[in-house]
């Protein structure tokens, strides 16, 4: 989506990754596998083009303990399971939004470290998200993981798993998240201030984020210079 910015937050060589600012990690040789350490309370937003894997990343990291995910498919299929099977999509496609709103607030609200899948194109979503985080009282912070793909790395992503978004839907994300990379590689984080940290990962390194853990230090989150490790 676009070219990785001039400065690029702290990237250790091995072990645990703990954001600060733009950490880019796109273009990266293979390496050990890293945890990837967030202030207890955070949300963190994992963002790219439909295909581009995140699903498969907020599956692996499910796993931490304690750890929410609110992923829009779920809601989906939940809706679709109770609707006659004649009956398209777009049709109910509002109640499927409220329900997955819902649900969002409430995942915030509960203060719990919070996984949530998202497109990453409408800015107005992190923005909603930080002020939702701010008035439950967590103070982790919200954070964005950005898997950059192109949309043919995307389109294999869909078709490999058998679910396309429409041409028109997809175009638009495309055109949202271009314009979301032209401005991380021209301010870096100041591009994106409703989050306290940015990683950018592509097809490679997106592999190598083994694992999540929410037991960093909250001042990293509000964004106070620290030592590099």
């Amino acid at each position: 989506m676009g070219e990785p910015p001039a400065s690029a937050g702290n990237v250790p060589a091995a072990g645990e990754l703990r954001p600060r600012g733009l950490v880019d990690l796109r273009g990266m040789l293979p390496g050990p596998a890293r945890t990837v350490v967030y202030p207890p309370g955070a949300v963190v937003v994992v963002s790219g083009l439909p295909g581009s894997g995140k699903s498969t990343l907020l599956a692996r990291w499910s796993h931490a303990a304690g750890v929410q995910v609110v992923e829009p498919r779920v809601t989906h299929v939940q809706c679709e399971s109770r609707m006659p099977a004649w009956l398209p999509y777009p049709v109910y496609r509002p109640w499927a939004r409220l329900r997955h709103f819902t649900w969002l607030r409430a995942a915030v609200a509960s203060r719990e470290p919070l996984l949530v899948h998202d497109c990453g194109s409408r800015a107005w979503m992190r923005t909603w998200l930080r002020a939702a985080a701010l008035r439950a009282g967590r103070t982790g912070g919200v954070h964005l993981v950005l898997i950059d793909v192109g949309p043919a790395t995307a389109l294999s992503g869909q078709r490999s798993r058998g679910r396309y978004v429409s041409r028109r839907a997809f175009a638009g994300h495309v055109r949202g998240l271009g314009r979301l990379a032209g401005a991380l590689a021209a301010r870096g984080r100041e591009a994106v201030p409703e989050a306290a940290s940015v990683v950018l990962l592509d097809r490679s390194s997106r592999g190598h984020l083994s694992g999540i853990a929410f037991t960093g230090d909250p001042h990293t989150a509000a964004g106070e210079p620290r030592t590099a490790p």
